[in-house]
């Protein structure tokens, strides 16, 4: 029997992140000394609190059985006080907040809720490639918005108004890949052009606290009458060095949080509980801690950054996520070539920009969750090969 794919699924190109996941593979089962800038998985270990609250939780036995759908009523209530105390936004725990097997889980399941076949969605381009995947797994048209360096690696509100038929926007700042950051006018204007043309919100924050030099990035909830469109995703991997546990939220318009709710509980059993629990610690660290996270992308960004300056790469620091979003070198004519070149030659793995969406070509993307040394290794590899 000839086993043919769907047509949704021939659709999508492959998975990006797979795909550098292969090659490093490759190169290290030749024995390479490969330092990877690619994929953004934090290379710090789980804080001991959130470890020592899921070993204690896996001791009780009340939580070996289906978790509610809906999350453990304590942690609702701990992310409504976190949210407050970090966006001094209220939000109702038992209509506005719904725990995730990770924010990725929510963000591929929300379009089968509320995106029709043919239904148009904007998406800025680049973007984090799972948005593509879940649009068009529930048959929605995808119309890109191009995101420029002249225009802060912001969708244009022009190019919003201009959309004709759209039912959704999905926005993700602070970005990946382009590492910008939106601010209060921002999210001010695309609310309100929103909400004059019925486009419904997806924002995905789950870089909100890996930001630099104090300045916080802001959530879309914080605008007056975001929540009449708008739901928001946010992630315990990021901040928390949480990954592997798959555990994030969404959070904003009940009438979205309620139909989010009713795909997942047709295709999944929701967050074990004892991961949850978990959840709950992190929730409560002492900030210093979180702080320190930040402390340390900083100086990872800074020794990037430099270290590229120093022999005549010109990159922007980033203002938050641990990315650096770097224009290509000038002998290079395009990111594949570019990230190839690294890989043969220099054995540092990095991201063809173009791999998140047309407009990223012409940038590399570096993911900053190696140590310093490593970092500066990579740096002098680098530079051997532009000086060549």
């Amino acid at each position: 029997m000839q086993i043919e794919f769907s047509e949704r699924l021939t659709q999508l190109p492959p998975y990006l992140f797979l795909e550098i996941d292969k090659a490093k593979r490759a190169a290290l089962a030749e024995g390479r000394d490969v330092i990877s800038l690619g994929v953004g998985d934090p290379d710090q270990r789980t804080y001991g609190v959130i470890v020592e609250a899921m070993k204690k939780a896996l001791d009780n036995g009340d939580n070996h059985h289906y978790p509610f759908d809906a999350g453990v009523p304590a942690l609702r209530a701990e992310i409504a006080k976190w949210f407050k105390g970090r966006f001094s936004v209220d939000l109702d725990p038992a209509t506005e907040i719904y725990p995730l097997i990770g924010s990725k889980e929510g963000l591929a399941h929300l379009p089968l809720a509320i995106i029709n076949p043919g239904d148009k969605v904007l998406l800025t381009d680049p973007a984090y490639p799972a948005y593509q995947a879940a649009v068009t797994f529930a048959g929605g048209k995808i119309q890109y918005l191009p995101l420029k360096a002249s225009n802060g690696f912001l969708p244009k509100i022009q190019d919003i108004e201009n959309a004709k038929g759209a039912r959704a926007i999905i926005v993700c700042y602070p970005n990946n890949p382009t590492a910008a950051v939106a601010d209060k006018a921002f999210y001010t204007d695309l609310v309100k052009v929103c909400t004059e043309k019925n486009i419904m919100i997806i924002s995905d924050l789950a870089y909100s606290e890996v930001y630099f030099d104090g300045v916080k990035p802001p959530s879309i909830l914080e605008i007056p009458g975001a929540k009449d469109i708008a739901i928001e995703f946010h992630s315990f991997s990021k901040t928390y060095f949480m990954t592997g546990w798959r555990l994030g939220w969404a959070c904003g318009n009940p009438r979205l949080i309620s139909a989010l709710a009713r795909v997942k509980s047709n295709v999944d059993s929701g967050v074990f509980n004892a991961i949850q629990h978990a959840g709950i610690a992190a929730l409560n660290m002492d900030p210093a801690e979180i702080e320190d996270m930040r402390f340390t992308y900083q100086q990872r960004r800074d020794a990037l950054v430099n270290g590229c300056r120093a022999f005549g790469w010109k990159i922007d620091p980033p203002g938050a996520s641990f990315y650096v979003w770097a224009r290509l070198p000038s002998r290079f004519e395009d990111s594949m070539s570019c990230a190839k070149a690294f890989l043969d030659q220099a054995n540092v793995l990095v991201t063809p920009g173009v791999g998140f969406g047309k407009s990223g070509e012409g940038y590399v993307r570096m993911a900053l969750t190696i140590s310093v040394d490593r970092i500066h290794e990579a740096v002098e590899r680098i530079g051997r090969i532009l000086a060549s």
